[in-house]
């Protein structure tokens, strides 16, 4: 069990990366599931809409902000070398680094950018739509199970 310091930043690590799984995998059953039943051109321009609007809402404080309390947490853990937690500690935010915002940067925004050039007007855009949806929300379930898997990995920690 982690002491001192390191009990808040694993409660930090639960809350932030907890709360991003719940984002990533609501979005995934729920918002997805519901873009799909659309209209392809309804489909698209939602999801164009949705993605323009991340940019500048909650999502990215939050989204960016576990990035920060896992770079945090990974660096205090790893300069200071506490004898307990060490490994669940870097686990933690390694996952949420590599599995939701590494994730996030190298599958889910290319594809995004993609849709957004192709856009709800054109046939590609249209023929694009179906392998985006699919692929996004594979990438997304990833994304969805590495920030459950930090926050595990932090209430581990404290265990």
């Amino acid at each position: 069990m982690v002491e001192g310091p390191y009990v808040v930043l694993a409660v930090a690590g639960v809350l932030v990366t907890g709360v991003m799984a719940g984002v990533f995998g609501g979005f995934s059953v729920l918002v997805m599931r519901g873009l799909g039943a659309l209209p392809a051109r309804d489909g698209v321009a939602a999801m164009n809409a949705i993605n323009k609007a991340a940019l500048t809402s909650v999502f990215m404080v939050l989204f960016l902000g576990a990035a920060a309390v896992c770079g945090v947490v990974a660096v205090v853990t790893f300069v200071l070398w506490p004898v307990e937690g060490r490994a669940e500690l870097l686990l933690g935010s390694g996952l949420y680094l590599v599995g939701a915002f590494g994730v996030t940067v190298t599958a889910n925004v290319p594809r995004n950018e993609r849709l957004r050039r192709l856009g709800a007007e054109s046939a590609e855009g249209l023929a694009y739509w179906p392998a985006y949806l699919r692929e996004w929300t594979l990438w997304n379930h990833v994304r969805t199970a590495a920030s459950g898997a930090a926050a595990l990995a932090y209430v581990l920690a404290l265990t």
